[in-house]
């Protein structure tokens, strides 16, 4: 319910403020089980992609966000529970895993799940080589990938900005990238790194982002 109240005055409010430009949105199905897969540039980039996406849009935030005690405590796990997002315990070893299952689960009851390919933010705007997850849980669940590319995001709300400015923002979705029947008799780890490839293609296409040979690792303060 605070879900379905928030998502009807916050979108329309926070497009009239950052008025983006969003292109490709005729590719988000509207219904059924979809993974929304985005180059990642900012702390925000999980607040823009369901303001700009008529549906509902499943993230993972960081478990802090919803264990902090007193009115400003409960503020903020409201505000994170109306925009959709789940915790997860980044720092604990089995995160990766739970992460999936809980991505697997809202995929299986038919909503949009959305996930960074490249693990973490990049610090240098460079787009960085994919990990396979986004890719297991499509080949695993046969729901398509739309790319999302966003670009301005990183300057919308920098690390350590306590407000979002009004910069220009552009959102941008590919044609879904579907898995079924395409991979059959291709070993499991192939199938999910040529995936994962052809995701990234898509979203370096949109983004129009410089390439970054290996793999974006997080860093202390991400």
């Amino acid at each position: 319910m605070l879900y379905s109240a928030l998502h009807s005055v916050v979108p329309p409010l926070a497009k009239a403020v950052w008025r983006p430009t969003v292109t490709g949105l005729e590719h988000v199905p509207r219904s059924g089980g979809v993974l929304l897969a985005s180059n990642h540039l900012s702390f925000i980039d999980s607040v823009v992609i369901p303001v700009v996406v008529p549906r509902k849009v499943v993230f993972l935030a960081k478990s802090d966000y919803f264990t902090g005690s007193g009115l400003k405590g409960a503020a903020t796990r409201a505000w994170f529970e109306s925009l959709g997002m789940l915790p997860v315990d980044r720092d604990d070893t089995n995160a990766a895993l739970a992460s999936l299952g809980i991505a697997q689960e809202v995929l299986e009851r038919g909503e949009a799940f959305g996930i960074y390919p490249e693990g973490t933010r990049s610090r240098d705007g460079r787009i960085y080589r994919g990990r396979t997850g986004a890719a297991h849980l499509a080949l695993t669940t046969g729901v398509p990938v739309v790319p999302v590319a966003l670009t301005g995001t990183e300057d919308l709300q920098p690390v350590g900005s306590r407000l979002p400015r009004l910069v220009p923002v552009t959102v941008a979705f590919g044609a879904p990238i579907t898995t079924v029947g395409r991979f059959e008799g291709v070993p499991l780890g192939r199938a999910r790194r040529e995936l994962t490839d052809e995701v990234m293609d898509a979203i370096a296409a949109l983004s129009g982002q410089e390439r970054a040979p290996g793999y974006n690792e997080r860093s202390a303060a991400t």
